[in-house]
């Protein structure tokens, strides 16, 4: 298994102009990735990497996730394209299939999500290698056309996913798979074996948020989730303390980090909530440094 990576999100209520200095941060620091949000009427995902890339100078950069429905194709290829040859190696590309209402919001909800979705990594994919692409899809029709600049390492595209349909498709056409907060241990063995019947491969990366508390205090710790886990658990349809997060002492967050490696991801991507969120990471990546290590 190949080492764990750990990252931060930025998150999404986050002020975007605060952001290049909380990437150098969180890069001094240590952290593996640096992941920005793309939801509707918050920050847009390519231009919000494109500042954390060009603030820093190793971190993997991802975006989690850009809404399928919202762009061409072949624009978002163009775009990754070119942050990935400006900035070779530190792009992750999030694609998925964006949240149903807000899409009919804006007039782009597609007739076959699963259809769109497949068809958009299956061509963003081929454009990002220099293919050239004619597609005549269910929901994306292209005529002969190809990048005039792909890079030469071509981004690994990963599904933002939840739903079992949607996992297979994952594991059938992306490079990797983000699981949305809430899911722990238990959910990856799931996920895995969803991701290897859509045909998966050893190298699809399994790619985890994690609602992220860290403090000795425990009812501080818990009043600080407690908006985070009943908003999802309303969502993933499971009662609120089985949502899972990466919480407690620096120690336990890290045991939780530990867990999530053991049940097969390749990176876990710390959502913090409450105060100060680059001391809670400094804190559970000092812990988690220890812990990850005796583990390998």
């Amino acid at each position: 298994m190949t080492n764990l990576r750990i990252g931060v999100m930025y998150d999404r209520d986050w002020a975007p102009e605060e952001l290049p200095a909380f990437a150098r941060r969180a890069e001094a620091l240590g952290v593996d990735d640096l992941w920005v949000v793309e939801d509707l009427s918050w920050t847009g995902g390519v231009s919000a990497a494109a500042v954390a890339l060009g603030a820093t100078e190793r971190l993997r950069v991802g975006i989690g996730i850009a809404p399928a429905p919202l762009r061409s194709p072949v624009l978002l290829a163009m775009e990754l394209a070119t942050l990935a040859r400006v900035f070779p190696g530190r792009l992750v590309a999030g694609v998925g299939h964006g949240v149903r209402e807000w899409m009919e919001q804006v007039g782009v909800a597609p007739r076959s999500p699963l259809a769109l979705l497949e068809e958009t990594i299956t061509v963003v994919r081929a454009l990002l290698r220099g293919e050239r692409v004619t597609v005549r899809g269910r929901e994306v029709r292209i005529d002969d056309i190809g990048l005039v600049h792909p890079p030469a390492e071509p981004p690994p595209v990963v599904a933002g996913v939840v739903r079992p349909r949607s996992l297979e498709l994952s594991g059938r056409v992306a490079d990797g798979t983000l699981i949305a907060e809430g899911h722990g241990p238990r959910d990856l063995e799931r996920v895995r074996g969803l991701l290897a019947k859509g045909g998966a491969g050893e190298d699809h990366s399994v790619n985890v948020f994690a609602f992220a508390c860290v403090g000795d205090d425990a009812d501080e710790v818990a009043r600080a989730l407690h908006p985070s886990t009943e908003g999802h658990g309303a969502w993933l349809g499971r009662p609120q303390e089985e949502v899972f997060t990466v919480s407690g002492s620096a120690r336990q967050a890290a045991g939780k980090i530990g867990a999530l490696r053991a049940a097969g991801a390749d990176t876990v991507v710390l959502r913090f909530v409450g105060p100060e969120p680059l001391r809670q990471l400094e804190a559970v990546l000092g812990a988690a440094g220890r812990q990850v290590h005796a583990q390998r």
